[in-house]
């Protein structure tokens, strides 16, 4: 497996193994519905046949209603962070 370069941040590298490349494309539109990006690249998914599609997605260019969802996971992500800080800090003073 090749290595690859972390994406910028609010980026993310996405690669899509299907049995066919309709079903790759398929997946590869919604993502595209969802949030900005690249074209895709199209490359032989392995010897027994198959489609793999790589592209680059930009979360921080979401469309409805993947940014409803980024932002609901944000807050749920933060609120689990200072939750999580919190247990942390009452074990050190139980001790």
């Amino acid at each position: 497996m090749q290595s690859m370069e972390t994406p910028s941040d609010g980026h993310a590298e996405v690669r899509v193994v299907a049995a066919s490349p309709e079903v790759a494309r398929r997946i590869a539109e919604v993502l595209r519905r969802c949030f900005d990006a690249t074209e895709q690249r199209s490359y032989p998914a392995g010897p027994d046949g198959g489609t793999r599609l790589d592209l680059t997605v930009d979360t921080t260019h979401a469309a409805e209603p993947a940014r409803s969802w980024l932002e609901t996971s944000r807050s749920a992500e933060d609120s689990r962070s200072a939750e999580n800080g919190r247990s942390a800090e009452n074990g050190r003073r139980r001790k």
